[in-house]
């Protein structure tokens, strides 16, 4: 899962950093809107974390501009703000969620879990259909009866595919959905994923769409 951090603060930016990166999330970190509003332009996120900073203003902002163009990416504010103006505000501008720090983790990505399957029109953890569906807490995907744990990636691949089941995918959107900056990316490295995942649960689990891309069936 692909998150854009946009959080100020060096330390806790860091921090952030490591704990994102510890339960396998692909992070990229920016300190403020202005590049926060241009990595959201270059870049698809399952999610964005957004610091409201000092006034709350420029987070706002940031919000506002974004739901003004059209994007829906889950927004989660985090805010040492006891304003709670700025809260309600950045709210009804349209951030999904709000966070008081200092919070825990484990909250923290529960949050971002709940925000995730509402975006994908979902009231529990888990996201498909019957026979095919992905549980976003315990990161296991059950196929046709058949349930197996995955890995951060198999996880980013899979719920790329069930956030919006049907929809076809190119080798370019789930490269950027499933790698952050700086990562390098081998050629056939959606090809070896899509392999792996298809001797875990069958030939028929993603679909090959000649000159497209990949997609599950819906």
């Amino acid at each position: 899962m692909r998150v854009l951090l946009v959080e100020e603060d060096l330390q806790i930016g860091q921090s952030l950093l490591r704990a994102l990166k510890d339960a396998d999330c692909s992070v990229d970190w920016v300190r403020d809107g202005k590049a926060g509003s241009l990595a959201i332009k270059t870049a698809y996120y399952a999610v964005v974390l957004l610091d409201l900073g000092p006034s709350g203003a420029d987070g706002i902002d940031f919000v506002r501009a974004l739901r003004t163009a059209g994007n829906d990416v889950p927004i989660l504010i985090l805010t040492a703000l006891d304003d709670l103006d700025a809260r309600v505000d950045s709210l009804d501008n349209g951030a999904d969620d709000c966070v008081r720090k200092p919070f825990e983790v484990r909250e923290l990505l529960a949050r971002i879990r709940a925000v995730l399957r509402r975006k994908a029109g979902y009231a529990t953890s888990r996201i498909g259909g019957e026979s095919l569906n992905l549980d976003l807490d315990k990161r296991m995907l059950c196929c046709n009866g058949v349930a197996s744990s995955l890995s951060a990636r198999e996880f980013a691949l899979m719920h790329a595919f069930l956030e919006r089941p049907g929809m076809i995918l190119s080798r370019g959107q789930l490269e950027d959905r499933l790698y952050g900056w700086g990562k390098e990316v081998e050629s056939n490295a959606v090809d070896v994923l899509i392999h792996t995942m298809r001797k875990k649960f069958g030939q028929s689990l993603i679909r090959n769409v000649r000159g497209l891309g990949w997609t599950v069936a819906h």
